[in-house]
């Protein structure tokens, strides 16, 4: 190819990708479905701006090679230790009856039980890519969803290599491979070559990374990481196995190594780009000839792919007692085929396990399950969680109080349980009112006694007996639900002491302007601390350092107290920032003034004398 032809098809990817990406995110679709689009519209199948179906392949075999490396520098030795459980646990479960059942209903096709045991393997994999995608624009990997769903992606993770071991064994009585190999033989030196290269490298490439980090050029120890990446894949591959493997290996290699954040630091920044190029990849090699001759069977086999999937895992969903409207989304979400399925089938096509047509068909299947998965996020959003959220919010009864407190305190996220704490230590056990039962469920484990209640739904008030508590405290992070919370109290309880967060200081002036007392705005005082702290480093005495941010503070609140009083006249707000940033430099002249008098240095240029 010559270098305009190369410039011209880099310009098609990334202007393709640019336009349906930031369409189908528009529309709510989600990224992952406009790279599929996208590859499809420019694919050979499609408008074909890409024709060349070598260039395709090689492609899409580097996408994969990229992704596969960055799966494996996530899979840390301890960390897996850690989970090891849940991955056995919720990943057995899902791996092991999605293999059996669509085995068994590959099988009842009169297929034999070789091909049915490899192809149910393959198909029982998940898209790592597509479903990690999808969690990480929605936040998830924290939520129960993402907590059970990800033991369940490395399980699979750790599953390929045995079954690419695995596949020459199964190769003996199934079509004949061109070449004479014992499969066993084949099967053998894949476990010893992968385990030799996972030792030698192991001990060897930590002096060659200390050698290359000595140089300080990021640049080449980015090279030698893409070195180690294309190294390993050709040995795999002369070996007879896919390169994805290889850049699997190599990542795997590398995730207990003293480089290895430094390596994600640098690959980081290419990786959401890296899995688009992927998910283009899948959609060039979307080979409409292939459905279109035989659409009924490969459109059947798809839906029956995901039905069986998605079955399974919302059993595993029960189990693993996920509210009852995230797990439609969980099944959904690892309902697909998976990337692996790709080296899987094509690796069991070399070997003669499968023939060449049914592992094109396989893969066609996987890459539809794919492209629905999307969707079918999609139809959960729109149709199916709301009427499961609707129905358990109705369902779902404010909790019977126990006790009474002179505190109440309303949502227990990062700011109410640090209040939480403080008052447990000092013997008050406050009322604790939150409005997530997912998060109450996850705060009793550690023993902390918290309510369900809405405070805009039930009459919460009455039942915490507010009438009789000293104060309510409100931790919310929402502005207009804190604002809507303070006009309830106030109409049903005018003379409980209300205390309030802001989220910052357009609110804070709200609230004052509402008569709250007693505000505290999010990252002020954090802020005030972190720059007494760097002060303090910087060599200023402990004095200078005080009296500084008790000013700034001082006047800070005065200037805030102002802009109450005046939050309707624009010009006035203006005055009053200028007039308070006045003061506050003239009070910092007169406080060097003093400590020079005093020490007779500049404070900047005394350190603190340590006890």
């Amino acid at each position: 190819m010559d270098t305009g032809g190369l410039i011209l098809n880099v310009l098609v990817y990334l202007g393709s990708a640019v336009v349906l990406v930031s369409i189908f995110a528009r529309l709510g679709l989600g990224s992952v479905l406009g790279y599929l689009f996208a590859g499809m519209l420019i694919g050979p199948w499609g408008l074909g701006f890409i024709d060349n179906t070598h260039d395709v392949l090689e492609l899409s075999e580097l996408g994969i090679m990229l992704l596969l490396f960055i799966i494996g520098l996530e899979l840390e030795p301890r960390r897996l230790l850690a989970m090891r459980k849940p991955i056995a646990y919720f990943g057995g479960f899902q791996m092991g009856l999605s293999t059996i059942l669509i085995g068994s209903a590959i099988m009842l096709l009169g297929i034999s039980w070789q091909i049915a045991v490899i192809t149910g393997l393959a198909l029982a994999l998940s898209s790592t890519a597509m479903s990690l995608q999808i969690i990480n624009e929605r936040n998830l990997l924290k939520r129960p969803i993402g907590q059970t769903g990800f033991p369940v992606l490395l399980f699979q993770d750790l599953m390929v290599v045995p079954i690419l071991a695995l596949i020459p064994f199964l190769s003996g009585n199934q079509v004949e491979s061109q070449e004479s190999t014992d499969p066993t033989v084949v099967g053998l030196t894949v476990i010893g070559a992968s385990i030799g290269i996972f030792l030698i490298s192991h001990y060897a490439l930590s002096h060659i990374f200390r050698f290359v980090a000595s140089t300080r050029l990021p640049e080449i120890f980015t090279a030698l990481a893409l070195l180690l990446i294309l190294g390993l894949s050709t040995i795999m591959h002369e070996l007879g196995l896919s390169l994805a493997l290889g850049a699997f290996l190599a990542g795997v290699i590398l995730a207990d190594s003293e480089y290895r954040h430094a390596l994600k630091s640098d690959i980081q920044p290419f990786k959401g780009l890296l899995l688009g190029l992927f998910f283009i990849s899948v959609g060039m090699n979307m080979n409409f000839g292939l459905l279109f001759d035989d659409t009924v069977l490969i459109v059947t086999a798809a839906f029956g792919i995901l039905i069986i999937k998605t079955a399974v895992l919302y059993v595993l969903a029960i189990l693993t007692k996920l509210d009852v409207s995230e797990r439609p989304l969980f099944s959904f979400l690892f309902s697909q085929g998976g990337e692996f399925a790709f080296v899987l089938f094509a690796f069991a096509a070399t070997s003669g396990a499968l023939e060449p047509d049914l592992s094109s068909k396989l893969i066609l299947i996987v890459t539809l399950t794919m492209m629905m998965t999307p969707l079918l996020v999609v139809l959960n959003d729109r149709l199916i969680e709301p009427r499961f959220r609707k129905t358990a919010e109705q369902n779902l009864e404010m909790d019977e109080i126990d006790h009474e407190s002179r505190v109440i305190l309303v949502g227990f996220g990062r700011v109410g349980q640090i209040i939480g704490r403080m008052l447990h230590v000092n013997g008050i056990e406050p009322i604790v009112i939150e409005n997530d039962p997912d998060h109450i469920e996850r705060v009793r484990r550690f023993g902390y006694k918290t309510y369900y209640g809405d405070l805009f739904k039930h009459d919460v008030l009455k039942a915490v007996n507010a009438g009789q508590a000293d104060m309510i405290i409100l931790t919310m992070n929402n502005a207009a639900s804190t604002n809507q919370a303070v006009e309830l109290i106030q109409n049903a309880y005018p003379d409980l002491r209300i205390i309030a967060r802001a989220n910052d200081r357009d609110h804070a002036i709200d609230l004052y302007s509402m008569n709250v007392k007693e505000v505290t705005r999010d990252t002020f005082y954090s802020s005030v601390e972190m720059g007494k702290q760097i002060l303090k480093h910087l060599g200023f005495s402990k004095e200078h350092i005080d009296n500084m941010a008790n000013a700034y503070v001082e006047r800070d609140i005065q200037k805030l107290m102002r802009q109450v009083d005046n939050r309707d006249e624009e010009k006035e707000l203006i005055s009053v920032a200028l007039h308070s940033r006045e003061q506050l430099e003239q009070t910092l002249e007169l406080d060097n003034i003093d400590e020079e008098s005093l020490d007779h240095q500049n404070p900047r240029l005394q350190p603190e004398t340590p006890d």
